[in-house]
């Protein structure tokens, strides 16, 4: 098939996509895809960084283990960043979609049938950004570590090292709460936009969404709280 003809073939193809990417819909169901791509990553990040609890041979060899995985690593990396910058794109290409819609503020804002983390969604999500990636230049990377010696490969020391500064604790919890309210709306919005949402179920599904996004928070910030009490040392 010559460049022309496949060019053409393409064509049909190219333009579904873009028609898709440029819809209310088609943005709301990337949102919804990339979040649950990420979701997954923070429930796996979790899982990983709760063996700081088993001593440091458990967690060092865990790390260890996605070290030695090389290219499948980076494959995992490159597609959570492609996530992320869709995700971005898509949730601020919607709000400026809305305000041009409503162009004229209210005169009095109602929060009605709004949570407070629907309401903080656009602002809670440069927060955490900003938090990912100063926990990647501290803990992955070791560019920062304040107050005491990053060393390769040791993450359980480099875990309670980095930990035992209360504010460095204290803006890892409060960065891992506004995820929390991050994800409650975020998982709630999912359902929505992927039509399992049913006004039946409405109850259950914010319910659910509520205690996942808490059940998180608890556990990322076990580890800090952990750590300032003595109880991992």
């Amino acid at each position: 098939m010559s460049t022309t003809a496949s060019a053409a073939a393409l064509g049909p193809h190219r333009n579904r996509v873009v028609t898709f990417w440029q819809s209310t819909n088609g943005k709301k169901v990337v949102m919804a895809i990339t979040g649950a791509m990420m979701f997954l990553f923070v429930v796996g990040h979790l899982l990983g960084n709760l063996q700081v609890f088993e001593g440091p041979e458990k967690i060092n060899a865990y790390a260890h283990f996605l070290h030695s995985i090389g290219e499948l690593l980076w494959i995992v990396r490159l597609a959570l960043i492609l996530a992320i910058i869709l995700h971005i794109t898509a949730t601020v290409q919607l709000a400026l979609r809305n305000k041009r819609a409503r162009p004229i503020g209210y005169s009095r804002k109602e929060a009605i049938n709004s949570s407070y983390a629907s309401r903080t969604m656009y602002w809670s999500g440069p927060i955490v950004l900003a938090f990912i990636i100063f926990h990647l230049l501290q803990f992955t990377a070791g560019y920062i570590h304040p107050e005491s010696r990053f060393i390769e490969g040791d993450v359980y020391h480099n875990l309670v090292s980095g930990f035992q500064v209360w504010w460095v604790s204290a803006w890892y919890i409060f960065a891992i709460t506004l995820l929390g309210f991050h994800l409650r709306h975020g998982l709630w919005s999912m359902f929505q936009s992927v039509g399992i949402a049913h006004t039946r179920h409405t109850p259950m599904l914010k319910s659910a969404a509520l205690l996942i996004a808490v059940a998180i928070v608890l556990g990322y910030i076990s580890i800090p709280i952990s750590i300032l009490l003595g109880i991992v040392k």
